[in-house]
């Protein structure tokens, strides 16, 4: 128990270490990047610190897998350069044992994956977003030159602008019948959402009959729609980093209007999947650096590490977007990578084991 212990404090130890330095790095280049903003209405140095801390939740929850990856491998060149590796198997402790033993240590990872990358990052991100793009008075984003479109029910509707705080500005919509024949035209400057529906401001509505058109200006109304203001979090941050329960409802807003959502959909399985993944990369780092173990020191481990690291990114990525290319089921971008590794692990203790 007590050699169990010590290996997981020394690869827990490796792995916040590589874990910090890389969140130094990401920060680093953040901040370089925030720069170039800088005088964009108010934003000041102050702004663009704050916007980098706010960041970095975001970074930690991408790179754990890869700081685990990195520092199982770095602490397994530490201990085998002060030939505490050699005690550790001479005690009876064999590759497959130790890798159950680091559990404890990827378990840990999993969990704080887990909770970083749906209780703090996602809200971090867009409090980082939104203090930006209110300072430097910028719309949260187009996909059109006309704004953003949105199928709700029989309805399409085009909001121009969409502010941090989810208020809507120049919105139009436009109002079919069950035989798709246009029947209403609203048009309202701002909108926001108060007791469970859009409160709309200075609208025009224009009904079309069989023979006439009437036009009504009314000060206030209501909108009722299945949009709510937390879906807007698609239209602020990017999928991967919206929390599971966001990319749920979105989803099911999408199918819903019979819209598009394998997008989310594969951002739904990334979170599914990502917290598994430092159990998956010390299933593969201990056997792996065991293979190692004559080739060279900590560093030259860290190194190969940081390659295996980068090539599971590059399949990563390379599946996900051949799999929104070709309309793949959403699950399969995200197992396939972890799939292969893991196989990778299991196959070199197997390796191991019998040898």
């Amino acid at each position: 128990m007590i050699l169990i212990k010590y290996i997981n404090k020394e690869f827990m130890i490796g792995i916040f270490m590589i874990m910090f330095g890389l969140i130094a790095l990401f920060a680093f280049f953040d901040f370089i990047q925030e720069i170039g903003d800088l005088g964009k209405g108010g934003y000041g140095i102050a702004h663009a610190i704050t916007f980098v801390i706010l960041s970095i939740p975001g970074h930690i929850y991408e790179v754990v897998p890869l700081a685990v990856l990195i520092g199982s491998m770095y602490t397994i060149g530490q201990l085998s350069y002060n030939s505490e590796l050699n005690v550790i198997r001479s005690s009876g402790y064999s590759i497959k044992k130790i890798a159950l033993s680091l559990m404890i240590t990827g378990g840990f990872f999993a969990i704080f994956t887990l909770l970083v990358g749906d209780l703090i990052a996602p809200n971090s991100e867009k409090n980082a977003q939104q203090m930006k793009i209110g300072i430097t008075n910028a719309v949260v984003g187009q996909e059109f030159s006309s704004g953003f479109w949105i199928k709700d029910g029989n309805n399409f509707v085009n909001i121009e602008n969409v502010l941090p705080d989810a208020t809507l500005e120049k919105i139009h919509i436009y109002e079919f019948d069950d035989l798709f024949n246009l029947r209403t035209v609203v048009n309202a400057e701002k909108g926001a959402f108060r007791d469970g529906e859009w409160k709309l401001q200075n609208i025009s509505q224009t009904t079309l009959y069989d023979n006439s058109v009437k036009t009504l200006s009314i000060p206030t109304g209501s909108w009722k729609s299945l949009m709510r203001p937390e879906m807007m979090n698609a239209l602020i941050i990017s999928p991967e980093k919206m929390s599971s329960f966001n990319l749920y409802k979105f989803i099911k807003y999408l199918k819903i209007n019979n819209q598009k959502s394998t997008k989310y959909e594969v951002a739904l399985w990334e979170k599914i999947v990502h917290p598994l993944m430092p159990l998956v990369m010390i299933v593969f780092a201990v056997p792996f650096g065991f293979l190692q173990e004559r080739s060279g020191g900590k560093f030259f481990k860290m190194f190969v590490g940081i390659i295996i690291g980068i090539a599971y990114q590059i399949i990563n990525t390379m599946i996900r977007h051949v799999s929104l290319l070709n309309d793949w089921q959403p699950f399969i971008s995200s197992l396939v990578p972890t799939l292969i590794f893991l196989s990778i692990g299991f196959y070199l203790i197997r390796r191991f084991e019998y040898k």
